[in-house]
């Protein structure tokens, strides 16, 4: 038990690590997008190639973990993480867009192999603490609410002449600390969990729970980063002014990860379902704020909201999710699920910015109600199959 503990302290770790560089490039990367590209339509590019590097890299990430283990694909993530943080800042030393855009296609591969992270930590706790394993290694985000933009202040003069490369070379060093740390995870290889044959795929696909489990939690993050994405250009659309973003996205981080501290135990008492639909009531209670005004504490209150039912949306259906499958065909499935989650989140962040640039910030939070409705009707409808399953004949 001690030694699932230290993987699961290590994962959180190397959670909170890989996430502050995440933060910052979000932070960043559209503002130094607008400074590098030849045409100010692109600014907004080098975060949607980041988040299309997460789900470009969730299927090799598998395949390489299925072969020579969980370990060893998290350190090859961590080095993607050096290597475009480092490309990054190169890419500012030389003005280059095309090399800044291609080091935060690294860094979304990086967090491609990083999102394993919970999983790993459900394999390395009894299946009675698995829930809380994964809040455990997703509440890693709270430092990187407060780390990745400070970070990238920090950094930013650093260098004379190049702004923010210093914050990239700073980025880098968290990718340094987080190879020492994957270095001395061990986990279990999991084909020593293989005692059971895995089943034809059609037959795990047609389960209603993982159905439920994998469409959730990809709304769930969709309309999440469609928001976040657009919200920058929302603040100064609204004629706020820009030192009202800081705050409103490191609030909204908080409330991505600061309930992953109780999430798993909620999920232990009431059940993944419930959790899950209480996160989407959560986010349609966002757009009711977003739609009420425009002031700086609208915009807050929001994103707060908007991050704390992501992250029941998230555990909640990541919880659900490893109720469906066998060892045996857990890195397939997982596959599928990462693919599913951040494909459809790259769809919605090449929305964001067309979506408010032609239509503005209310219709973009409108568009997010028939998706988060039909969540949580699939959800609501689940709960009472499994409550009319387990009633006593």
């Amino acid at each position: 038990m001690f030694a699932g503990r230290r993987n699961v302290l290590l994962l959180a770790l190397s959670q909170a690590l890989m996430l502050s560089a995440v933060v910052m490039s979000m932070a960043l990367g559209a503002i130094l997008g607008s400074v590098l590209a030849p045409d100010k339509s692109y600014a907004t590019l080098p975060i949607v190639v980041m988040v299309i590097g997460t789900a470009i890299a969730s299927l090799p990430a598998s395949i390489l973990m299925r072969r020579f283990g969980r370990r060893t694909g998290f350190l090859i993530g961590a080095c993607l993480g050096l290597g475009g943080s480092l490309l990054c800042a190169f890419a500012l030393l030389q003005q280059s867009f095309a090399l800044f855009v291609a080091g935060h296609l690294l860094l979304g591969s990086y967090q491609g192999f990083a999102n394993y992270y919970r999983f790993a930590a459900v394999e390395a706790v009894d299946t009675s603490h698995a829930s809380r394993a994964i809040s455990w290694v997703v509440a890693g985000g709270v430092v990187a609410a407060l780390l990745g933009p400070q970070l990238g202040q920090w950094g930013r003069d650093w260098i004379d002449g190049s702004l923010f490369a210093g914050s990239y070379l700073a980025q880098a060093a968290l990718s340094l600390g987080a190879l020492a740390l994957l270095a001395q995870v061990r986990l279990k290889p999991v084909a020593v969990n293989h005692t059971d044959l895995p089943r034809p795929l059609r037959e795990i696909l047609a389960q209603p729970a993982l159905h439920v489990s994998i469409i959730g939690a990809a709304i769930g993050y969709a309309v999440m980063i469609m928001v976040m994405t657009a919200t920058p250009l929302a603040i100064l659309g609204c004629g706020l002014p820009g030192t009202n973003v800081t705050p409103v996205i490191q609030w909204h981080v908080v409330g991505m990860f600061a309930p992953s501290f109780f999430t798993g135990s909620l999920i232990k008492r009431y059940g993944a379902t419930r959790i899950m639909q209480i996160g989407f009531v959560l986010l349609l209670g966002h757009v009711t704020i977003a739609l009420l005004g425009f002031d700086f504490l609208h915009f807050l209150s929001a994103l707060f909201l908007l991050g704390v039912g992501w992250n029941f949306a998230f555990i909640g259906g990541t919880a659900l999710l490893t109720q469906t499958y066998r060892p045996s065909e857990q890195l397939k499935i997982q596959a599928i699920n990462e693919f599913v989650i951040f494909g459809l989140a790259a769809l919605s962040t090449l929305s964001a910015g067309w979506l408010y640039e032609r239509f503005g910030w209310t219709i973009l939070n409108l568009t997010a109600v028939p998706l988060l409705a039909i969540a949580l009707l699939s959800t609501l409808s689940l709960g009472r199959r499994l409550q009319l399953r387990e009633k006593p004949a």
